[in-house]
């Protein structure tokens, strides 16, 4: 009896190790999985309840967007190579991008891009404030990072991502530093400023110029792009910034965007949809991005007031919460063209947290 006692005893010791053994597996591949990077964006939250006061139309958005940015992204060779190659031979960028001494001489007309037939004669005093060289020279760059404003980009944790690429352009002098770095980076290549900021801002430095000096100060030795010939206006303008950053000895020395590019530009996006509204800042940015380097990321780039995921307010400005306003651009619509090109794995678009090592 005693014998047969202790077998089972030890029979049931031997079930017990071995359903442990199997349930310390078990734990140890769900905590191995919990740590995977998958490389791809975050999951949305299937447990977010839909909020009663979502913005008008942003319901049916937001779901598209949810469905696609779900999904792992991967790029498309294909895809993404035609696109390049059809704004190359389409839009010049190249060559046509940046207004130079060389593509601009003096005697010739400048039309602005956006005031009817009006043109400007170059005199030689126009002339001495063109690059002397082209701002991209004819190679393809790897990585580029295209950063918008949006409030979507506020504990994102995207800095690194955006510091970590080649090539990194932003967009309408946007706040560096300020305890900024961690959701957007300091890294500058490229930043773009609309003629109206420096009215806005800096009373079109017509008295007090060193703020805007020390406001460049941030971004280095980077370029100041300036779209010095959309409007007539934004001539003065422009050349006063030219002259500020050269009286100031700025490091940052300021381009002109070519209004010959634009047109283009919009004559390509306008074939394939895109019929509302100037094009922003942001399109001329992506639209260079693509032609000029293998890999496109954007960042920033949420027009909406109601975060994808977290359906939490979202501001304007990842660094103000400014009225957005669409009179000019057709900012809806841009940001369809951005989803579609992400899903057809030509861009990667950031709307989520970054996640370290992912790119």
């Amino acid at each position: 009896m005693k014998g047969q006692i202790s077998k089972s005893f030890i029979t049931l010791m031997i079930t017990v190790l071995c359903l442990g053994s199997l349930l310390i597996t078990a734990l140890w591949i769900i905590v191995d999985n919990s740590k995977m990077d998958t490389h791809g964006p975050p999951s949305p939250k299937k447990n977010t309840r839909w909020p009663s006061d979502l913005c008008k139309g942003c319901r049916a958005l937001i779901e598209k967007v949810r469905g696609s940015y779900s999904k792992t992204w991967k790029k498309q060779e294909g895809n993404s190579k035609k696109l390049s190659s059809q704004l190359r031979s389409q839009c010049h960028g190249f060559d046509k991008a940046i207004i130079t001494q060389a593509n601009t001489p003096v005697g010739s007309k400048i039309m602005f891009s956006l005031e009817g037939r009006k043109t400007l004669q170059v005199t030689p005093e126009i002339f001495s404030t063109f690059s002397k060289e082209n701002l991209f020279q004819n190679k393809t760059l790897d990585t580029c990072a295209v950063v918008g404003n949006s409030g979507i980009l506020s504990k994102s944790s995207c800095g690194e991502m955006i510091d970590s690429a080649q090539f990194v352009i932003r967009c309408n002098l946007p706040a560096l530093g300020k305890g900024y770095e961690k959701d957007v980076g300091i890294k500058t290549d490229i930043v773009t400023a609309n003629p109206s900021i420096i009215w806005k801002n800096f009373g079109d430095l017509e008295r007090r110029r060193r703020p805007f000096v020390e406001s460049l100060r941030i971004y280095g030795n980077s370029r100041l792009l300036l779209p010095a010939f959309t409007f007539a206006r934004d001539v003065p303008r422009s050349l006063r910034a030219v002259y500020t950053a050269e009286d100031f000895e700025s490091p940052m020395r300021p381009v002109f965007l070519n209004p010959d590019y634009i047109r283009s530009l919009t004559l390509f996006w306008s074939s394939r949809g895109q019929r509302k509204g100037a094009l922003s800042s942001g399109l001329k940015m992506v639209s260079l991005a693509l032609e000029h380097c293998a890999n496109v990321h954007l960042y920033g780039f949420w027009p909406f007031t109601i975060h994808p995921f977290e359906f939490n307010a979202v501001n304007n400005h990842y660094f103000d919460n400014g009225t957005a306003s669409w009179l000019l651009h057709a900012m809806p619509d841009e940001f369809d063209l951005w989803l579609k090109m992400h899903s057809q794995g030509v861009l990667r678009l950031h709307l989520g947290k970054c996640q370290p090592g992912t790119n």
